[in-house]
């Protein structure tokens, strides 16, 4: 339950939200990225409602969900049509698979690779397509201690972009390596007067 959050995250900048299992990280990131709907209060991004026009989906990436992969399409195929779909050329691919690590797995249909490995396609995905805002919950989870400082690495080259990134993570030392200030969910509730 969010009670009172109050949070702004602007362009350039990072926030990790940390904090025990249920404290409503992945509450937040699923309000802001309008796969819930508060009962209370107002979400702004990028100036309007979340969700409610084609344009926030082209300039917002979410991991909140758990990916869904087309039966059939290799890993390099999910990424060809990411970026087809949101007007990259798909020339990029073969790059953001080596950066992930994933260059031997190019044609690998995702539901055989190991969870790390999905999770680093999920990234990848997310990664590969243009985008404002990013909005990852846990993006270190499942990932070795080389995966975590390479997928670290390459949020804070985002950041440097302009873009903004929201995310939850147990994980502080991810969170700072990335670039994001790390803050909890006590902290994002103001003050009682």
């Amino acid at each position: 339950m969010l009670v009172d959050v109050d949070l702004v995250v602007p362009a350039g900048a990072g926030v990790c939200v940390t904090g025990e299992n249920g404290i409503g990280k992945s509450t937040l990131l699923r309000c802001v990225s309008s796969l819930q709907q508060p009962d209370a209060g107002t979400i702004r991004v990028f100036g309007g409602e979340p969700g409610d026009t084609p344009e926030f989906w082209r300039a917002v990436v979410t991991t909140v969900e758990p990916t869904t992969w087309y039966p059939g399409l290799t890993a390099r195929e999910h990424a060809e049509l990411v970026c087809r779909a949101h007007g990259q050329d798909p020339s990029v691919v073969d790059e953001a698979l080596e950066r992930f690590g994933l260059a031997t797995h190019a044609d690998a249909i995702p539901p055989s690779l190991s969870s790390g490995q999905k999770q680093r396609l999920t990234l990848a995905l997310a990664l590969v397509r243009p985008s404002s805002l990013l909005i990852l919950d846990e993006p270190e989870q499942r990932l070795d201690p080389d995966g975590r400082a390479a997928v670290a690495e390459m949020l804070a080259e985002y950041l440097t972009t302009g873009g903004a990134l929201l995310m939850a993570s147990h994980d502080d030392v991810f969170a700072a390596a990335s670039g994001a200030t790390v803050t909890t969910m006590d902290a994002l509730a103001p003050a009682a007067p």
